[in-house]
Order: C-alpha cells, then sequence, then structure tokens
C-alpha cells in the first residue's frame, strides 16, 4: 500500500476525530449532552420543528439514543412530539425549548457560521466539492466490503 495514501488517510481521521470532539466539548461548554444538542441542533437548523425521522438520519446516531434524549427534553418541557402524516412524528420546541435553544445551539450555530467569515466563496465551495465526492467514494467503497 502507498505510505502516502496511508499518512492521507490518517491525517483525514485524525481531523475528522477533531471535529467530533470539537462538537463535544461545544456541548460541555453549553451545559448539554452530546444526544441533547444533536437533537436540539437538528431542529434548531430546522426553523423550530422538524421530523423525528430527519433527526435519526442526520444525526448518524442511534434511534435509542435521540429517543432517550427526546424523552428527557420533552420532561424538561424544551420541544414536544405530534402525529404528523401516518406513522411520521413532529418534533416543535415548546416557548420555553425555544429559549433553551438559543441559549445553547443557537450560540453553536452561530459560531459554525462565524468559521468561515474569513474564507472565500471559493474555498467553501471547494471544501463542500470535496467533502461530498469524499463521502460518495467512502459510501461507494463501503458498499464492496
Amino acid at each position: 500500500m502507498n505510505q502516502e495514501k496511508i499518512n492521507d488517510t490518517h491525517q483525514i481521521n485524525y481531523l475528522t476525530t477533531e471535529m467530533k470532539a470539537l462538537y463535544h466539548q461545544s456541548s460541555l461548554k453549553l451545559g448539554i449532552s452530546d444526544s441533547r444538542s444533536i437533537v436540539l441542533y437538528s431542529i434548531y437548523d430546522a426553523g423550530g420543528e422538524c421530523l423525528l425521522s430527519d433527526v435519526y438520519k442526520k444525526s448518524g446516531i442511534t434511534k435509542q439514543t435521540i429517543n432517550s434524549a427526546i424523552r428527557a427534553l420533552e420532561a424538561d418541557d424544551i420541544l414536544y412530539l405530534e402525529q404528523y402524516m401516518g406513522r411520521f412524528k413532529k418534533i416543535i420546541l415548546t416557548e420555553k425549548g425555544k429559549d433553551y435553544t438559543n441559549q445553547t445551539v443557537a450560540r453553536l450555530f452561530e459560531a459554525e457560521l462565524r468559521t468561515f467569515d474569513t474564507w472565500t466563496r471559493e474555498e467553501i465551495n471547494t471544501y463542500i466539492r470535496l467533502m461530498k465526492k469524499h463521502a460518495d467514494c467512502f459510501r461507494q467503497q463501503i458498499e464492496k466490503l
């Protein structure tokens, strides 16, 4: 195997892990668990309500973990579930939840936006294009396993 490719893979994996660690650190600083942060971020990003199935798809974590976070957030009157078309459920923030979200994951969202303040449009487009290409190529390799 080509040593340069191995080194590149190690660096990409390290950076991916570092990004996950930064999100974990942000959750700690905001005083919420990673799973709560992911759920609230998904809802915030969707404008205050979203389908439960979308949170499952976007989060990459288990349904059990998401459901546990949602139950805890429901118990704290941060959100509630509402039946939506057939078997689908919608997650909706309460007024208390909107305030809580603004104090927590909205700050994370703003930090993400500020991250790109120093990037050119071309750099952002290149980054997105290469991330998509990497995910697509890796997905193809996973399918061959």
